[in-house]
């Protein structure tokens, strides 16, 4: 297994990004890596900083001849998402994520990579140590806790920023550049429930596992329809207690806000008489998983297996609306776009599940460039688990980034890649949430554009990035400094 990043090219972005593997930095855990940068740039004598909402800011004058150029603002985010298999034993806030190459990739073992956004940040801080480049004034935000809510960017003060153009370098898939993202809001919702004893007697205790999904970016992959285990759990539960008694104890379902859920457990009472009925049951429903996603999901494990009972479980009111109101939730792909073939418009994502035994909180990512779609989809939401009983708190919202086709660092930029590859660059919208939606609220007069390497199954320990559209990444982004027009 070959771990030396520092062997590829461009040399100077995979050393600071096999620096970056080395450093943990999940959201709101980032202070070493915002160490990592301030002294990248005091070593280079360049002016830095860091605000209030723990983004680092960093200056690079222009190259001599280059003065009266257009300011530029290179833009990406620190923080990363934890994800790793459930067999990989792994600490996030202290091991280093073991990368390696492989074939044409760079992946990571068992866990998440960190492409996203390692890759844009250590493109930036390439561009930053390089005195041989040509470019104009340059500034450089790395911003904090984007993966969880872009806490960075909702903090980011009016005045720090002075260039004219922003290229956030948080894009996957090299040869396309996004002028326009998805909105986004987050539905909280909370069940309270005072924990009753379990039954003594004739009851068997049982673990309901699903597991071995594709998960991935609820933004990115939600076009591709994968299952959710939080749905599929909830969806095996409803099923049984449709004719059958069950007793729902505890449940442990997805993870972050912005990961499609590969995994979901529930421990479960049935009755003993029962059990290997609802044993055979929950092997038939993994039979008929496997066919409903034939093409899309390859590796769905549905399993119940009998452990110890449990001294307490979810009270049996709020266990049977949650059931419920779960299999009645909205999740995934909801309408695409009539005007952008191909591009998703509005989706959601149930992504998390819990119980910690004086309540049940789950939360959904909703995703539009339509805010009315978006604000109306947050109703349903909260309609379902009201009429349940609980309580739903719609926050975090932000809107979209709409396009603009007449953008003059999107001409240019349209212009140079052509001159360099032969071939015009495809332009896109996305249905993620990028930071220029927010960060264009506090500075709207900026002229953005984002791009980057391309970077497979991000948010799940599958991810990767090609090697190659580093490379390519990296050089049009070079060339594009170099030919920024005058102020």
């Amino acid at each position: 297994m070959n771990t030396d990043l520092t062997a590829l090219k461009p040399a100077l972005v995979w050393k600071h990004f096999a620096a970056m593997t080395q450093i943990p930095r999940p959201s709101f855990h980032e202070e070493k890596i915002r160490r990592y940068v301030l002294d990248v740039a005091r070593s280079l004598g360049l002016e830095c900083r860091e605000d209030a909402a723990h983004n680092v800011y960093v200056r690079k004058p222009a190259s001599k001849g280059m003065e009266n150029r257009a300011g530029v603002i290179l833009q990406a985010h620190l923080d990363m998402v934890p994800q790793k298999n459930n067999d990989k034993k792994f600490d996030f806030l202290k091991d280093p994520i073991r990368a390696y190459v492989d074939g044409d990739w760079v992946t990571a073992d068992g866990t998440t990579l960190g492409a996203d956004n390692g890759i844009g940040a250590a493109a930036i801080l390439a561009v930053l140590e390089d005195d041989t480049l040509e470019h104009g004034p340059l500034e450089a935000l790395f911003t904090a806790t984007e993966e969880t809510g872009m806490a960075g960017a909702f903090g980011l003060k009016k005045g720090l920023l002075k260039g004219d153009i922003l290229l956030n370098l948080d894009s996957e898939t090299e040869g396309e550049l996004y002028v326009g993202c998805a909105g986004g809001l987050d539905a909280n919702i909370r069940f309270r429930s005072v924990p009753e004893p379990t039954p003594a007697r004739n009851y068997t205790a049982a673990t309901v596992a699903v597991k071995g999904l594709k998960g991935g970016h609820s933004g990115i992959q939600i076009v591709c329809q994968r299952a959710n285990a939080n749905k599929l759990l909830f969806r095996l539960l409803r099923r049984w207690t449709a004719a059958h008694d069950l007793l729902l104890c505890s449940v442990d379902g997805g993870g972050l806000r912005n990961a499609i859920p590969r995994e979901a457990t529930a421990m479960v009472l049935v009755r003993s008489k029962e059990f290997e009925a609802f044993r055979k049951e929950v092997r038939a429903f993994e039979k008929l998983m496997r066919a409903e996603f034939a093409g899309v999901e390859e590796g769905i494990s549905i399993k119940a297996e009998a452990c110890e009972r449990p001294a307490e479980m979810i009270s049996r009111e709020v266990q049977d609306k949650l059931i419920r109101a779960v299999a009645a939730c909205p999740d995934g792909l909801q309408r695409m776009s009539p005007a952008m073939p191909g591009l998703v418009q509005t989706s959601t994502n149930l992504a998390r599940v819990v119980s910690d035994g004086r309540s049940v909180q789950l939360q959904c990512l909703l995703r539009s460039s339509v805010n009315s779609e978006k604000e109306a989809l947050g109703d349903a939401i909260a309609a379902v688990f009201e009429l349940a009983g609980a309580k739903v708190e719609l926050t975090g919202s932000y809107d979209g980034w709409n396009p603009d086709m007449d953008s003059p660092i999107l001409k240019a930029m349209t212009v140079s890649y052509e001159a360099l590859y032969g071939s015009r660059p495809a332009v896109m919208a996305i249905h993620a949430g990028l930071e220029c939606g927010v960060i264009g609220g506090t500075y709207p007069k900026l002229d953005m554009i984002s791009f980057g390497p391309t970077i497979c199954y991000p948010h799940s320990p599958d991810e990767r990035v090609e090697i190659a559209s580093v490379g390519k990444f990296y050089e049009f982004l070079l060339h594009t400094l170099k030919h920024i027009p005058v102020r």
